[in-house]
């Protein structure tokens, strides 16, 4: 054999694991895109109905937030008209009100029948921060 004939049947063996390893890697790569494709069609089923129910949860909520939005409205309305009428009330009955509360004390007063207690007028002075009786602030005044 000759030195020409060796470096043939080199370079043929050479190619021939080459073209292996390849068939080998495709193969494995075909097998990875296979697996690839499946659990994109698993996550697709899956997907679909989750993202139904999410559309349906969606307009559920929008639902309920319209319907909170009108109840809302509606206490407001009612709030003011509330505030009207309690001010109508107070305008119409208050007045009335005071003077017959002032003309019963005015009565109390002039019978000489006072039910609140005499109050006792209690003076206290500040001494540095603090408050002393004044019965002691005439001990320190003498």
């Amino acid at each position: 054999m000759s030195g020409g004939e060796v470096a043939g049947i080199l370079v043929a063996v050479f190619w021939a694991i080459l073209v292996s390893f390849l068939a080998v890697a495709l193969a494995r790569l075909a097998q990875v895109l296979k697996a690839t494709t499946k659990l994109v069609a698993d996550v697709t089923e899956q997907a679909v109905p989750l993202l139904a129910d999410a559309s349906t949860t969606v307009r559920s909520a929008r639902t309920q937030l319209d319907r909170v939005d009108a109840i809302a409205s509606d206490v407001q309305e009612v709030t003011s008209n509330a505030s009207a009428l309690s001010s109508t009330v107070a305008s119409a009955f208050g007045g009335p009100l005071v003077k017959v509360a002032a003309f019963g004390y005015g009565v109390r007063r002039a019978l000489g029948r006072t039910d609140e207690a005499p109050a006792k007028n209690t003076r206290r002075t500040v001494i540095v921060g603090r408050t002393v009786p004044s019965a002691r602030r005439r001990k320190q005044k003498g």
